[in-house]
């Protein structure tokens, strides 16, 4: 999909929960290797209808990390392993069955603009942040 072989993580660029977490990982990628796209930017459209599967909607985060896509709580699982640090603790979350996890994920999710809002077009990031971010 792109020439970059660090992670890509596609979100939903108009939830302020997934820009906070965008902003989260942007602070705490010491080595500035996350790139980032908005769900609705022509990349994450791309993304989208190429793994789409049937009815499940993909709408809040999808990770692209060494030829593969994450999805859910894997790719929320795999943003913590890639930052590293204490988020390594996070990993006792595969403790759980997917089925479990992406439950809980999809609870969150469902609900994410009642609880954290949202905004009326995606994020711009600031100019020393651009090359960061695809199609934008």
């Amino acid at each position: 999909m792109t020439s970059t072989d660090g992670p890509i993580l596609y979100f939903d660029g108009v939830c302020n929960l997934c820009n906070s977490v965008v902003k989260y990982i942007i602070r705490h990628d010491r080595d500035a290797v996350f790139r980032f796209a908005s769900l609705q930017s022509k990349a994450g459209e791309k993304v989208r209808a190429e793994i789409q599967s049937g009815s499940e909607e993909l709408s809040s985060v999808i990770l692209f990390y060494k030829g593969r896509y994450y999805t859910k709580s894997d790719a929320a699982l795999k943003v913590a392993r890639i930052l590293g640090g204490w988020r390594i603790l996070l990993q006792a979350g595969y403790i759980l069955p997917r089925f479990m996890r992406d439950a809980i994920y999809d609870a969150v999710a469902k609900r994410r603009y009642k609880w954290f809002g949202r905004k009326d077009e995606c994020m711009i990031p600031a100019p020393e942040l651009k090359a960061r971010f695809l199609d934008e």
